[in-house]
């Protein structure tokens, strides 16, 4: 049985289990407390991070690095567009969010009222927390400005770059710091998307301690 060592409110975590589940990938989830690691889990992955999806006999990490490899054993259906100039638009926007989004935004946000509190690292941080607010505005924004021109985010496909985005967005959305009245083409994006039924067991997340808002799992907001 492949098995993901993941942590249920975590982005990058998120993105795999979507892929997996789109693909239609069978996985068992194995909740990791990578703040606290144990040797097992370091055996697994030195760098101490998650996702590690377990394949056969062998591990995989780093979540970019794990996708483009799914990708190339399940290409069906793909999450890669045909040509090399859309493929590359599909990865630059799925590293603008794990990278430039995650930085400005899910670390300041996620990271402070949630990751501090699970792990014991103190409290939120209030300057950061409002950055993040201010920062996903713009965020939203641009957002907002790739749907007018396009059906998904990087074209007239959905590819790896929604999926990143919606991960980013769900967990964003599970602690309510998602205004989606800013920018209707991004609710009305964010709704196809999560009525996809690869993201059935990411609506159904219960992270003990933080209640899901009455939205969450509401495939019509």
């Amino acid at each position: 049985m492949n098995r993901l060592y993941h942590v249920p409110l975590s982005p990058f975590c998120r993105k795999v289990r979507l892929v997996l589940a789109e693909k239609k990938v069978e996985v068992e989830l194995v909740d990791e407390k990578y703040w606290e690691p144990s040797a097992d889990f370091l055996r697994r992955n030195p760098a101490g991070k998650v996702p590690v999806l377990k394949m056969g006999g062998t591990f995989l990490t780093e979540s970019h690095a794990i996708v483009e490899f799914l990708e190339e054993m399940h290409p069906t259906p793909p999450l890669l567009p045909g040509t090399p100039q859309e493929r590359y638009e599909a990865r630059r926007l799925a590293m603008w969010f794990d990278d430039k989004f995650h930085n400005e935004v899910t670390r300041n946000l996620l990271y402070e009222r949630v990751n501090k509190k699970i792990t014991g690292a103190g409290y939120p941080d209030s300057k950061n927390v409002k950055m993040g607010a201010q920062k996903i505005k713009y965020h939203i924004d641009y957002m907002g400005w790739l749907l007018e021109q396009r059906r998904w985010l990087a074209g007239d496909v959905m590819t790896i770059a929604d999926f990143t985005a919606a991960a980013h967005f769900s967990c964003l959305d599970y602690i309510r710091d998602v205004d989606w009245n800013r920018n209707a083409t991004v609710k009305d994006w964010y709704a196809k998307i999560k009525s996809r039924p690869a993201f059935r067991s990411i609506l159904a997340d219960q992270i003990p301690g933080f209640v899901q808002p009455p939205h969450y799992a509401d495939l019509d907001f």
